[in-house]
């Protein structure tokens, strides 16, 4: 016979929402997967659209949050932004984000030991470096002459 504990956990089990895995959740996650840099969830409505027609924002939200929970994808924080949202797969990375167009790529590259720089006694238990400029495309002469020609109106 069981015992109280295991019919009470039984029970909560049994209570529990099961999660499955809607054609708008795997359009989502294949989105943020495919993608070679964290994206805005406007970005992720937009490419996820092409597979899922009429994908609501609300929805969008709300399959991010339970990705997160899942640990399939996780949430970029960037100071003073919006939050994107990239594959967990991608492992320990950095992030560089374009003072121009504002979007953010990944850096596969850090730096070394923080630690060594935490004043004495601290520990470091993470770390996030976000390098910021102007991306490749930014870059091009024909952006910097729009900008200069953008700036001289001012």
């Amino acid at each position: 016979m069981a015992s109280p504990s295991l019919k009470k956990l039984q029970k909560t089990v049994d209570a529990a929402p099961v999660q499955r895995d809607t054609r708008q959740r795997a359009a989502i996650r294949a989105v943020v997967s495919d993608s070679p840099r964290p994206l805005l969830p406007l970005e992720i409505q937009e490419r996820a659209q092409q597979h899922v027609p009429g994908l609501g924002l609300a929805t969008i939200y709300r399959n991010l949050k339970l990705l997160v929970e899942e640990g399939g994808v996780r949430t970029v924080e960037l100071p003073g932004e919006a939050p994107r949202f990239e594959s967990a797969l991608h492992g320990h990375h950095h992030h560089f984000q374009c003072r121009m167009c504002e979007r953010v790529f990944d850096v596969h590259h850090c730096p070394g030991n923080f630690a060594e720089m935490a004043p004495r006694g601290f520990t470091v238990d993470a770390h996030e470096l976000t390098l910021y400029g102007r991306c490749a495309e930014c870059s091009t002469p024909a952006r910097k002459a729009a900008r200069s020609a953008k700036s001289s109106l001012r």
